[in-house]
């Protein structure tokens, strides 16, 4: 059985030992997470590029997600490192303090005063602290604390219910951006989105920049709720970022949510992330709580196209004994995963060709016995349109282009196969894509398969024709040169019988007076 649900881990401390990043690409990883938070510009890069190079190394894709700070909406830092506030004390957040003390502690966001009033509700460290604001002067917010304990440097500050004004994207952010495109970023998360316009405005930098990754969106403020439809339509891919999104719309509305974008993200065509504390236990221990189980397993069954570790691979103890326990929840999970009629995609036209070349392919698969599908892509559109269909048919993505396949590393049962290159005869495309799946053990003799490609070949965004396949059977063709090579006087067509000696024909074609062509 193949692994449908991605895996998404964070790289850092713990896996930068080669050794060790490679153990956990063999167990599992299909998407590595940079974290702009931490880290320089070069360790960035370097990780981009020791992930990539061990993937190879081991014949496999790994994609890479750079995922942008955002704003720091934080406390400062403390003269002794740390405080205890008491329930019913009063504690002051001020803009203009540099060192904070048992009575006050400065802000990394200066404009928090603005965004507050009397009678608002502040949650410090992911909500183990509450604070009420009793009034604000000037660059002073003074509050009562509701909720007490241990205060340290540089903790987290949400405001219940939303309403913080910090833009989404910061002047660290724009050049995180100059940097992700540098080393090729497959993703890049947008943390604390408001609205799409954050996305849009994403993208162009983006682009400005020279990348072409894919653009997503980190749900995890209150606001960006609201703005779902929105955020979804602009962006490629969302990711549920539990964390913060939690402290401001309180924890029990958490799952609900998480269900509720995972559908709209798949009903829009677009990619979800489950994310935070997925399996944190594991940190420190070497095997997950059975609630941990529990939870990536249902975000398994609710459709997530991947699940994500973060502290647990980039800092703790265990990282690739985390990647394996996410591996094997995933697959048993699956097994429960039930194929449901696509109700949408009975009751709305097509948009495009390729829609209705990709829903036409998932019918035909809940239909007849299909063993697997094999898409023949330049963008990887087509198969990124089949993966919002239930199925539980693998989806292999064979396509020239290494960006394409760097890019479904995360789309749910979708695999990345390299093919085509060079390749211009949709007749010897398909039946060398035929040998490719048996090669790999993936069908065997007697199995059928359909195949997707466009026509004229190489055309981006051209899927146009569906074709059923019975393996082994009908796997004929002719093959001609498609020009004449340079000093021909002329060429010679072969009819070929099987897929293994069209590949030799393609190497060794004879051409009477010039070298093989």
């Amino acid at each position: 059985m193949i692994r449908r649900t991605k895996i998404v881990a964070t790289l850092g401390p713990a896996c930068s030992n080669p050794k060790i990043l490679e153990r956990m690409i063999r167990a599992g990883v299909d998407v590595g997470r940079i974290n702009f938070s931490h880290g320089t510009r070069e360790q960035h890069i370097e990780f981009a590029e020791l992930t990539r190079s061990l993937a190879r190394a081991a014949g496999l894709t790994v994609g890479v997600l750079a995922d942008l700070q955002g704003p720091k909406i934080r406390v400062g830092r403390f003269e002794h490192g740390k405080i205890r506030l008491e329930v019913g004390g009063q504690f002051i957040l001020d803009a203009t303090c540099e060192l904070g003390n048992q009575e006050r502690v400065g802000l990394d966001y200066k404009e928090l005063p603005n965004d507050l009033e009397a009678g608002a509700t502040l949650m410090l460290d992911d909500g183990r602290i509450v604070l009420s604001v009793s009034h604000v002067k000037s660059h002073q917010v003074f509050c009562i604390v509701e909720q007490g304990g241990i205060l340290s440097n540089n903790k987290g500050i949400n405001r219940k219910g939303g309403g913080l004004g910090a833009p989404a994207l910061t002047s660290k952010d724009l050049e995180d951006i100059k940097t992700a495109a540098l080393l090729g970023a497959d993703y890049l998360a947008v943390s604390f989105v408001r609205s799409g316009d954050d996305i849009r405005q994403a993208r162009a930098l983006m682009q400005e920049a020279g990348g072409k990754g894919m653009i997503m969106a980190k749900i995890e403020r209150s606001e960006a709720i609201l703005a779902l439809d929105d955020i979804v339509e602009a962006s490629d891919a969302i990711m549920v970022a539990r964390g913060d999104l939690a402290v401001e719309v309180g924890d029990a509305a958490v799952p609900a949510l998480q269900k509720r974008m995972i559908r709209s993200a798949r009903a829009n065509n677009r990619l979800v992330v489950t994310a935070t504390q997925m399996m944190e236990s594991m940190i420190t221990n070497p095997i997950p709580t059975r609630a941990e189980v529990s939870d990536v397993a249902n975000a398994v069954l609710d459709g997530t196209d991947a699940v994500m570790l973060s502290a647990e691979s980039a800092a703790g103890e265990y990282p690739v004994e985390s990647v394996e326990a996410m591996a094997r929840v995933c697959l048993e999970a699956e097994k429960e995963y039930l194929v449901s009629h696509d109700k949408r995609m009975a009751n709305t036209s097509p948009g495009t060709i390729e829609e209705a070349i990709a829903r036409a392919t998932m019918f035909t698969a809940s239909g007849l016995q299909i063993r697997a599908i094999a898409a023949l892509t330049q963008s990887g559109v087509t198969a990124l349109l089949m993966s919002r269909r239930s199925s539980k048919v693998p989806i292999f993505a064979l396509s020239p282009n290494e960006e394409t396949r760097r890019r479904v590393t995360l789309f749910r049962g979708v695999y990345p196969v390299e093919f085509g290159e060079g390749l211009n005869d949709p007749e010897i495309i398909l039946n060398l894509a035929e040998e490719e799946l048996l090669q790999r053990g993936v069908v065997r003799n007697g199995d059928i398969m359909v195949m997707t490609i466009g026509e004229p070949v190489g055309k981006s965004g051209g899927t146009n024709t569906m074709k059923i396949i019975k393996v082994g059977e009908g796997n004929y063709a002719k093959a001609w040169m498609s020009r004449k090579p340079a000093g021909c006087n002329f060429y010679i067509g072969i009819k070929i019988a099987t897929a293994k000696r069209i590949r030799n024909f393609i190497r060794t074609s004879v051409c009477i007076g010039s070298e093989a062509y």
